[in-house]
């Protein structure tokens, strides 16, 4: 069989950057099960709960759906467990440092493969307030007419 190359997405996290202010966004690795893979590789997961910790040391990402494994029988995995995060200690201990000040969380933005290997890109970010959110919204919003009016005088003067 020939061997995976590319990246290719499973899931993406489109209400974080909504919800939050993105700050630093690192890479990591899964450890996961056979069971596991095989589902992401179905294009089957749900970031939309879940959230990354620090504990004792390593990278946990919590509350992650990944359905069960149509296929699989006994050896089938709980769709919500806690699964590690392979990271390097000083990201570790910069996340851990990050995390402790306060009003800021550890976000999963999306699940992928690289090269056949899972990997899911995760984000330091601090929680929005509702006029932040109506404040984004409006400037995307005034973004996309300016485009529009620029295009459509383009238009005219050709």
């Amino acid at each position: 069989m020939p061997k995976e190359t590319g990246e290719k997405v499973v899931a993406t996290n489109r209400k974080a950057r909504y919800d939050y202010t993105i700050e630093d966004t690192y890479e990591a690795g899964l450890v996961l099960s056979g069971s596991e893979v095989k589902s992401l590789r179905m294009g089957r997961a749900s970031l939309v709960d879940g959230y990354g910790f620090i504990d004792g040391g390593e990278a946990w990402l919590d509350a992650v759906h990944i359905p069960e494994y149509t296929q699989a029988t006994w050896t089938n995995h709980p769709p919500r467990r806690k699964r590690k995060m392979l990271l390097h200690k000083a990201q570790i201990i910069k996340i851990s440092q990050k995390t402790q000040e306060g009003g800021y969380t550890l976000v999963p933005l999306r699940i992928y493969f690289v090269d056949g290997r899972a990997k899911v890109e995760l984000a330091v970010a601090k929680g929005k307030r509702e006029y932040d959110k109506r404040h984004t919204l409006r400037e995307k919003q005034d973004k996309r007419e300016a485009e529009r009016a620029m295009r459509s005088r383009n238009r005219l003067g050709d």
